[in-house]
């Protein structure tokens, strides 16, 4: 028997943990915590519960295994990987002819930069800048918002400036429980006396450890963040020499955040205007401050303007450039930063270089050798309503399951009813997948090898821990083939005659400026990663940015405020009297297609609940167990009842792992495109356990069962 111990990274949020798989004959038999490896994400190997279990998806009996094509709804024959790939690119070579914008492709935050990179390259060359991945789910608002102020929409610093901070301030984001790991660098420095402001809808297990907790209603952030600057402005709290030296606007924000008064704040957001004026003296009096957030801040039809807000006021205390400030904007999914930074979104090429640039797109159309669309593509959310009028008819979908991850989930089925044709490439049965035409089995993260991207910008290489089941192949590998039989098999970049990811790393080093030294060699023996920006092979990577100057233009931080305040587009009324808002559970995993499948994780978190306040559940009748049903004006959803001081009164909180997302709003950010998945309007009832039985047949299941017919 041969026995291994293989460096890997874990598969599930952006924290990027490292962790070794031991296996015996590529079978993996346990995992070791990786104490021997300074400067790591996870100091001393430490893992949460998903990543303790990280192998076990990995022997669910469900894994896909033989490329499949459907025969009726639901049903699916087995084909050869030949048949596959040749019916795959005469189509997509068919829709290109006729009109590339046909087509949409969406890359994912759950697999390597190396096939992130492959699926858009394959999209433009095709000729459509239809592409996208989940993190215009998530944390496209923080790309949108952070660009603008400060040059570049990544995480500003480091994990290890949030130790070494002296005031935390976490909004929008359950830090212990949905980046446990990560918390610990909060709990460190809250040792050391640093002061922990939260702002969050709900009282969480991070809110816990706050000095000051500002509970304010989903959706109402973006007075809250104004009002923290208006107080700093008014008593002249800012870092002033900061203030004249690297920004400009800062006029235009002393204008803009005069009417957000504390007493203005505490009636639009319920926070008492008390803990408004101590939570912006705590914060601008630190002398080393860093902010925080997630999705609770970024899903709303305003988000881009909260992250702007954020930008502005972490420069004006001068929280940038130098060790223990910043902003850390925390990734959901393990490589949504590097699915962003290989351009799996529509308007930019790799390195976020504008597609719109004539100098950036004559650059990609030499070092691909074809033209390419100067028009920047649709959004996932926006590719739904283009299918719904005919503008969109093939759909390529990589490792994503927009069923259960977009908002106003009965909407994206109706549309993926309507496809002519929608490739989904995964590990296991998916309720995206009841609608393929064709399925291609991928191999699982661990089971391949690549470089990832975590959410302070590390890049690491991940190797393969275990053998792939059956004729499943890496993603990589998959692109490559399809790339090349759809006739792309020029050399060099011009191809898709790839025989390893090392080879892609190496393309992607030659065209991204921020990866240029991050090459596989140095990524294989340096497996505590490098952080870009990394111009070359002998940098040796960026703790934190904006030291000397921001990469706007001018070097200048463009601060941004809003005299006009936004709300969630859809508030309670008399009809839907509650304020939906969603969440996560620290067991579970975004759609659940790989923590309902750990035996582990699945018994300690088995199923949802809503929170609701005791006052609107005494109104209601409601105790903690029932069945009540929730609905809005896009769907309904059967849950069981949690009675908790949690949520605030009028607040209703439900974890969306199990497909709530049937009920959430998908009204825009006009600016970033994200939907408001975090606040709309609902209603609530008790109903019989027969009742929610009965409805949630209704519902696609989170793991669908697949029948694979013969002939």
């Amino acid at each position: 028997m041969a026995e291994k111990v293989v460096p890997v990274v874990c598969p599930y949020c952006g924290v990027g943990c490292r962790l070794y798989i031991r296996t015996i004959d590529g079978y993996p038999v346990g995992i070791e915590y990786a104490t021997d490896i300074p400067g790591i994400s996870n100091e001393k190997g430490k893992l949460c519960p998903k990543g303790n279990a990280a192998v076990e998806y990995l022997l669910a009996k469900d894994r896909l295994r033989k490329p499949l094509k459907a025969k009726e709804e639901g049903k699916f024959v087995e084909i050869s990987w030949s048949e596959a790939i040749k019916e795959v690119a005469e189509r997509l070579k068919a829709y290109a002819k006729d009109d590339p914008d046909q087509m949409m492709f969406f890359g994912s935050a759950r697999t390597f930069n190396e096939p992130n990179y492959l699926i858009q390259k394959l999209a433009r060359m095709l000729g459509t800048n239809n592409v996208d991945h989940c993190a215009r789910l998530c944390h496209a608002p923080t790309v949108y918002g952070l660009k603008p102020v400060f040059g570049a929409g990544a995480m500003t610093n480091s994990y290890k400036d949030i130790e070494e901070a002296n005031v935390i301030f976490i909004i929008g984001h359950n830090y212990a429980e949905t980046h446990p790991v990560g918390f610990r660098y909060v709990l460190k420095a809250k040792e050391r006396g640093a002061k922990v402001i939260v702002a969050d809808p709900r009282f969480t297990k991070t809110a816990w450890h706050a000095d000051i907790f500002l509970q304010h209603y989903p959706g109402s952030d973006m007075a809250l963040i104004s009002g923290l600057i208006h107080v700093i402005i008014k008593e002249k709290l800012y870092d002033a020499r900061f203030v004249r030296e690297r920004c400009v606007g800062f006029e235009d924000v002393v204008a803009a955040v005069e009417k957000y008064t504390p007493e203005f704040v505490e009636k639009v957001t319920g926070v008492p205007k008390e803990l408004i004026i101590e939570a912006a003296r705590t914060f601008a009096t630190a002398g080393k401050g860093v902010i925080t957030w997630a999705m609770g801040l970024t899903q709303h039809t305003h988000g881009t303007e909260n992250v702007k807000l954020l930008a502005t006021l972490s420069a004006i205390c001068g929280y940038q450039g130098r060790e223990g400030v910043g902003c850390a904007p925390m990734r959901g999914q393990n490589n949504v930063q590097g699915a962003c930074d290989m351009a799996a979104l529509p308007n930019v090429f790799p390195g976020y270089q504008a597609v719109a640039d004539p100098e950036k797109r004559k650059f990609f159309e030499e070092f691909w050798g074809v033209e390419l669309n100067p028009n920047p593509g649709l959004t996932t959310v926006e590719a739904a309503y283009a299918i719904d009028k005919g503008k969109v008819k093939a759909y390529y979908v990589m490792g994503e399951n927009p069923v259960i991850s977009e908002a106003n989930a009965n909407h994206v089925m109706h549309a993926l009813k309507k496809l002519e044709f929608l490739v989904v490439q995964d590990i296991v049965p998916t309720p995206t997948m009841q609608f393929a035409d064709i399925v291609l089995p991928a191999c699982a993260m661990l089971e391949n090898e690549g470089s990832i991207t975590n959410t302070e910008r590390r890049v690491q290489w991940s190797f393969q821990a275990a053998k792939p089941p059956g004729e499943a192949k890496p993603d990589w590998w998959i692109l490559s083939e399809i790339g090349k039989a759809v006739g792309f098999t020029g050399p060099g970049a011009k191809g898709f005659s790839y025989t390893s990811a090392e080879d892609v790393l190496r393309e992607i080093n030659a065209c991204t400026p921020q990866y240029r030294g991050i090459t596989p060699e140095r990524l294989k023996k340096q497996l505590a990663g490098i952080q870009w920006p990394c111009p070359s092979e002998d940098h040796p990577g960026t703790r934190f940015l904006y030291q000397d100057r921001f990469l706007t233009p001018d070097g200048k931080a463009h601060l941004v405020a809003f005299p006009e305040y936004k709300g969630p587009v859809e508030m309670p009324d008399e009809e839907y009297p509650f304020l939906l808002t969603t969440m996560r559970y620290v067991g579970q995993y975004h759609t659940a297609t790989m923590t309902m499948r750990s035996e582990a994780l699945r018994r300690r978190w088995p199923e949802p609940y809503a929170e609701i306040h005791p006052d609107d559940a005494a109104k209601l009748g409601i105790k903690t167990g029932d069945w009540v049903l929730i609905e809005t004006r896009r769907g309904r959803y059967p849950i069981r009842a949690r009675v908790t001081r949690v949520v605030k009164k009028g607040v209703i909180a439900v974890p969306w792992h199990w497909g709530a997302n049937i009920l959430t709003n998908d009204a825009l950010d006009p600016v970033s495109k994200i939907p408001e998945t975090k606040a709309c309007a609902c209603r609530v009832k008790k109903i019989s356990e027969e009742e929610a039985e009965k409805i949630m047949k209704e519902l696609p299941p989170v793991i669908p069962r697949i029948e694979v017919v013969k002939g």
